[in-house]
């Protein structure tokens, strides 16, 4: 039989968790609100600037397909022949 005073430990436990866990949950509620409102301000006032594009930039950034096709196959060709040099 269960007597009063478990009964009374019992409710004060629970009691305890939901408002630990209520105080947890606005705290990171408030947080990601914050942050977000926080992100927007920034970025609405103090903008990235956009930089140009360069013609070296342009080069480095368009590699062919085909040459990254022969560069992933000789890799692969060359992890193959290591991995049957081991056996």
């Amino acid at each position: 039989m269960v007597n009063n005073l478990e009964v009374n430990v019992i409710q004060q436990g629970l009691d305890l968790m939901i408002y630990g866990m209520g105080s947890v949950f606005a705290f990171l509620t408030l947080l990601v609100i914050g942050t977000f409102v926080m992100s927007r301000v920034v970025s609405r006032f103090f903008p990235e600037a956009e930089q140009p594009l360069t013609k070296s930039k342009l080069k480095t950034m368009a590699v062919p397909a085909e040459k990254q096709h022969a560069k992933a196959i000789a890799v692969i060709e060359d992890a193959i022949r290591q991995h049957r040099a081991k056996a």
